[in-house]
């Protein structure tokens, strides 16, 4: 299931909730109770590597950018 940051457009209350992708949006703030809880869009917090996947089996060239590739490691020290 995933982790839905939100955030409360009255108060600036911020929170995280694991909820199915099924369930319907938060939209009661639990600091103020008023319903202006609204979803917020944020990155994924992993990354897919490994065979079978696009970044290793479609990409071409100098595209590709694999999990501990010597050369996108050097880029980052």
């Amino acid at each position: 299931m995933p982790i839905y940051e939100y955030r409360c457009d009255d108060c600036g209350h911020e929170l995280e909730k694991l909820q199915k992708m099924s369930d319907a949006p938060l939209t009661e703030c639990p600091a103020c109770n008023n319903s202006s809880l609204k979803k917020l869009i944020s990155a994924a917090g992993f990354r897919l590597s490994g065979s079978g996947w696009y970044e290793t089996d479609f990409k071409s060239g100098n595209k590709k950018n694999l999990s501990g590739d010597k050369k996108s490691d050097a880029k980052s020290a």
